[in-house]
């Protein structure tokens, strides 16, 4: 007979429990609903202070972007003449009384620059570095109660400038969460999840967590592990029991053996998820979910870089912290696009330069199987030209703080394979007095992550004579920023160093140098992307990258995916002017058909043969070069079909094509997603594109695109790529480069269910698409 009393008693307890542990620990975003006053206000950090006429917004955002462009900016050519000044953000909420039992803090995952934060009118500190992610604590400063209100107040001030060599941003411009834990908790950034033994018969897991006791008494506590594979089963689990005394911190231990693991690397980026608990006997008390990758890296002197005892080049790039028109403030499905043309062009390695990036940048890098170079500075304690007040200033007091919260945050990431701790520091590099900074910087990764080496990008070694010195020969694994000659005589004469390409061009020699020496562990190419700042007026951008601010395909791109790419290729470019003057475009349409007549073309290819055809009649076929040279050809020009097929062992197995255009007559729209969650990081990219009656892409026009929107859902931003453009982003039009521009768009709650994005031009048929909103 079912005992219902005994019933009701389990069922109760089962949803005690629930309770307790849904209050173990509570993460709130703090996100939304900010007050914003760009310039100085005094008194504005005072919690009696009306912010009533205040502009109301969310953060992420970076107030620089906005604009204006004005060469006269104090930003300066570093800065891509972009505002500077002092923003002041204010947020007011409440807390349930149930609080007063808790700690509370606030976690600000990067303010630019010179943070100083208030709770309730108290002043909590100063933060310089931008780029680092930070935390206060607020417990004994809050009120509790629906009609108590907190007032927690930031100013952010980079006034002082040329502050950076490259675009900053301005403002609370990453994420911001609000913490709150019992009196016996994880310490932030305390659990460090490692994997010394990952084959594909067994992984080994080792997890430490550091338990804080600010109870006021001792007490007996256990620490539960449970690795979760990508479909949330079970793998694998851990129990530890430990005494904690009041006001004591103790690291737990566990090491845990997962059978035939799904490995993380490059080509499979495999992810696992370990669910830390805290008990107090069977009460959860406090728990977190972090999510990491069984895999064993490493660099060798002969042979490179490996990952799971299989040797890889890494194929990487650099990348600043911005994109383009949401400047420094980047919605994570911004990155996403990013992130997939690079896999198109064969990328698989990112270096974070010159800076700690948003924290989900790297979940991304995780999930999409970028290994990564993560880096702390680009200066220390000597200035650099064009941003000679920048982090030199602060280096002395901040820099050993600054690496290890940078290291603490992002060790449990998978996708990072080195660190690096300095980018052609100008700093004297003698040995040993030049030596002991790096050496100090070094020792503090080591301390709270001694699984990955250290480097730093060296900057003109034969001059500041590092490799005769004794500097590099210290040096975990040498890292050389171009000259790659020097680099490769380097290791020539000193076989047993360890070395990598930290800084590239895209020209064919420096891809061959890592292309044919075994010991060239990879190289990051500088850029991946167009970014902001250092650029002469009036170019605002730095144009080296393989892709522009607006995503489109630049020439280094489609000539680089013919040496990366894994899939057969085949790119057309031609000189934009006639007899080979002007740049590389990939059309066939030229700007002065009167003019252009001998048209210069190369082809991309890794395919055994190209043959190249002109409305049907073959052009010649051209075998591979061995140093994988572009194909040349030589032809004269004529309207039509410009087509090159690339084979292997005689089978077809890649082709492009370019038709000549006509006059402009509509506007066609991609989206880079049709499905958007009404929340921060989503967001989808809207390419409109100027086309001939028959379709064919106008890449000569200019019109001025207007962009609408109808539903929930606004424009964040707008962009052609062109780099002396100073129309502002925050803005529903732009005008067209090579014949395109975008819009960025993001979903906003409402009841309506679909985002209604429309395109128009004068003279032109309009265009529209249409985006769900899905919870």
């Amino acid at each position: 007979m079912l005992n219902w009393k005994k019933l009701s008693l389990v069922l109760l307890l089962a949803l005690s429990q629930t309770v307790i542990y849904a209050q173990s620990r509570k993460i709130t975003s703090f996100d939304e609903s900010w007050r914003f006053f760009k310039g100085d206000m005094p008194g504005a950090e005072k919690a009696t202070f009306n912010d009533s006429e205040w502009r109301l917004l969310d953060v992420p955002h970076d107030w620089s972007i906005e604009g204006p462009y004005d060469k006269s900016n104090p930003t300066a050519r570093g800065g891509g003449y972009l505002p500077a000044g002092i923003g002041w953000y204010r947020k007011t909420f409440t807390l349930d009384e149930t609080g007063v039992r808790k700690k509370h803090w606030i976690e600000f995952d990067g303010v630019m620059m010179n943070s100083e934060v208030w709770i309730n009118g108290v002043y909590l500190g100063k933060r310089p570095y931008g780029y680092i992610s930070f935390a206060y604590d607020l417990t004994k400063h809050l009120k509790y109660g629906k009609d108590r209100k907190n007032v927690l107040v930031v100013k952010a001030d980079n006034t002082i400038q040329p502050a950076s060599r490259y675009y900053q941003g301005a403002g609370i411009f990453r994420h911001v969460r609000l913490v709150s834990v019992n009196p016996v908790h994880f310490t932030k950034w305390g659990t460090f999840i490692t994997t010394p033994k990952a084959t594909a018969a067994s992984g080994t897991v080792v997890v430490k967590a550091e338990v804080v006791n600010t109870s006021g008494k001792a007490a007996e506590y256990t620490v539960e592990t449970i690795i979760q594979d990508d479909r949330g089963k079970a793998v694998k689990s851990s129990v530890s029991k430990e005494s904690i005394a009041a006001g004591d911190t103790l690291e737990f231990s566990q090491n845990l053996e997962v059978a035939k693991p799904k490995l993380w690397d490059i080509e499979q980026p495999n992810l696992y998820k370990a669910v830390v608990r805290l008990k107090s006997g069977a009460t959860v008390i406090d728990d977190q979910a972090i999510t990491f990758g069984i895999k064993t890296s490493k660099f060798d002197a002969a042979t490179g870089f490996w990952l799971n005892d299989k040797n890889y080049k890494i194929k990487g790039v650099c990348l600043h912290h911005d994109a383009g028109a949401v400047g420094a403030a980047v919605p994570l499905a911004v990155w996403e696009e990013r992130f997939k043309l690079l896999k198109e062009v064969g990328v698989n390695g990112i270096r974070t330069s010159h800076n700690p990036v948003a924290p989900e940048f790297l979940d991304l890098c995780d999930r999409m199987g970028f290994v990564v170079m993560d880096e702390t500075f680009d200066t220390w304690t000597a200035s650099k030209h064009n941003g000679e007040k920048g982090y030199n200033l602060y280096f002395r007091e901040w820099w050993e703080r600054d690496t290890r919260d940078m290291v603490l945050r992002d060790r449990n990431h998978p996708s990072i394979v080195i660190y690096s701790i300095g980018n052609e520091i100008h700093d004297p590099l003698t040995y040993p007095e030049g030596y002991k900074r790096y050496k100090d910087q070094e020792d503090v990764v080591k301390k709270f992550d001694p699984t990955r080496p250290v480097t730093m990008a060296l900057f003109r070694p034969n001059v500041s004579k590092v490799y005769s010195n004794g500097f590099a020969e210290q040096m975990e694994v040498v890292g050389q920023n171009y000259r790659e000659n020097e680099l490769v005589a380097a290791h020539e004469a000193n076989p047993h160093w360890k070395v990598i390409g930290t800084e590239n061009t895209h020209v064919l020699n420096q891809w061959l140098a890592l292309r044919d020496k075994p010991y060239m562990a990879g190289q990051f190419l500088w850029t991946g992307f167009d970014y902001l700042g250092e650029a002469d007026w009036p170019e605002t951008t730095n144009n080296q990258g393989l892709f522009d601010r607006a995503n489109n395909w630049k020439q280094q791109a489609l000539q680089r995916q013919s040496w990366w790419s894994a899939k057969p290729v085949v790119r057309i470019v031609r000189r934009s002017d006639n007899a080979g003057a002007g740049n590389w475009v990939a059309n066939w349409t030229p700007t002065d058909f009167d003019t252009y007549d001998n048209a210069k073309i190369q082809v991309y290819s890794n395919c055994d043969e190209v043959e190249l055809f002109l409305n049907g009649k073959s052009q010649g076929t051209k075998s591979k070069p061995a140093d994988d040279s572009a194909r040349e050809w030589d032809i004269t020009f004529e309207q039509g079909t410009l087509r090159a097929v690339g084979r292997n062992k005689g089978v077809d197995v890649a082709s492009e094509e370019f038709k000549t255009a006509g006059a402009p007559a509509k506007l066609i729209l991609s989206a880079s997603k049709n499905n958007l969650e009404a929340n921060w990081d989503d967001a989808s990219v809207i390419q409109a594109t100027i086309v001939d009656a028959k379709g064919i892409p106008c890449t000569n026009a200019d019109n001025l695109i207007k962009f609408s929107v109808t539903g929930p859902g606004k424009i964040q931003g707008v962009d052609n790529g062109n780099i002396i453009s100073h129309e502002p982003y925050a803005s529903s039009q732009y005008p067209a480069f090579m014949g395109k521009a975008i819009a960025i768009i993001k979903a906003q709650k409402g009841p309506n269910k679909k985002i209604t994005v429309k395109a128009q031009a004068d003279g032109l048929e309009a265009a529209s698409v249409i985006i769900d909103i899905t919870q």
